[in-house]
């Protein structure tokens, strides 16, 4: 099975685990609960897989990831009931921890870097979802190849930002624009330390993504919003624990960014919402089991956040790799 080495990180990042939980009254939010699906049809069992909503298709799309003896370079979408995999005619290699969101402003996911086993990615492909196929993009200026990089919408532009990742060697701290065929380099006034895998999304409600967490060099425990300028540093009342590894999207339901499961000293199966202001942990009636490493998308057609596989790590060495659905239903 190909990890990447930063992956062993987490078992000193456990050493700085933050456990203050939120007890405090919120605004009402709906009653929800995890609800595991049966689709007819499944992808393998697989953790570091990539996953974001098509608007164009009205599915989720999924790619990659490792499996049991390798890495994926395979392409699944989901209709809300089942998943089916997409037979194209080129596609990017197999990897792990690749991070793709959508660009409406060219209306196509945009994907970027990864890990195949033995060298970080630095390559940039983009998803039609009009024509369900790939396109390798070949920009004249591009980040270093990336692991664990974070790629969301811009909350401003619409476009597809990039930040941080691990090079192999160092943590990086760039936040990066794709725009016209290239990565345009931006130099926002403030911003997070180096970090990959953090907890991250976009509320366009609010026009704000926000970041948490991570491993790093650096305590990333700490909350970061950026708002198509600049990253500000926020100071909630409430904190989630420390976490890396863990899926987030914005639900509407919940106006907020919902977080489920990571790392944090252990795989946890905790379910969280980023206000807007302030963390809050949301106490579904069902939860998935423990996991990380796991994809997440909110399903605009059918108005559900779904999460796939993941892995849930039993020691140092053994994990247990998943390959089931679940939707986040309210009452």
């Amino acid at each position: 099975m190909n990890i990447p080495s930063p992956r062993l990180l987490r078992f000193m990042a456990g050493a700085i685990a933050v456990t203050t939980l939120a007890a405090a009254a919120f605004a009402q939010v709906p009653n929800s609960t995890w609800v595991r699906l049966n689709p007819m049809h499944s992808p393998p069992q697989r953790a570091g897989c990539a996953m974001a909503y098509d608007p164009v298709s009205q599915k989720i799309v999924m790619f990659g990831g490792y499996g049991p003896t390798n890495d994926y370079g395979d392409t699944w979408t989901f209709d809300g009931t089942d998943w089916q995999k997409q037979t194209t005619s080129v596609a990017p290699s197999p990897r792990a921890s690749a991070s793709m969101a959508y660009d409406a402003t060219i209306q196509k996911l945009v994907l970027f870097g990864g890990y195949n086993g033995q060298n970080n990615l630095g390559d940039t492909w983009m998803w039609d979802g009009a024509t369900s196929s790939w396109t390798q993009m070949s920009p004249s200026t591009t980040p270093p190849p990336m692991t664990g990089a974070m790629l969301f919408p811009d909350p401003r532009s619409k476009r597809v930002d990039n930040f941080g990742g691990y090079d192999g060697r160092l943590y990086g701290l760039t936040t990066w624009r794709w725009h016209n065929g290239r990565w345009h380099k931006l130099h926002p006034a403030e911003s997070p330390s180096a970090r990959g895998w953090a907890v991250f999304a976009t509320d366009p409600v609010r026009k704000q993504t926000v970041l948490f967490g991570g491993l790093a060099d650096i305590n990333p425990v700490n909350t970061w919003t950026y708002d198509g300028l600049t990253w500000t540093r926020q100071f909630p009342d409430h904190q989630i624990p420390y976490r890396a590894f863990s899926g987030a999207t914005y639900d509407p339901r919940f106006q907020g960014i919902v977080v489920f499961g990571g790392f944090s000293g252990a795989d946890v199966n905790d379910t969280w919402l980023w206000t807007g202001s302030d963390w809050m942990q949301l106490t579904p009636a069902g939860s998935p089991a423990i996991r990380e490493s796991l994809g997440i998308a909110f399903d605009e057609a059918h108005q559900q956040t779904v999460i796939f596989g993941g892995q849930s790590l039993t020691s140092l060495f053994g994990v247990t790799l998943l390959h089931d659905t679940w939707v986040l239903h309210t009452n």
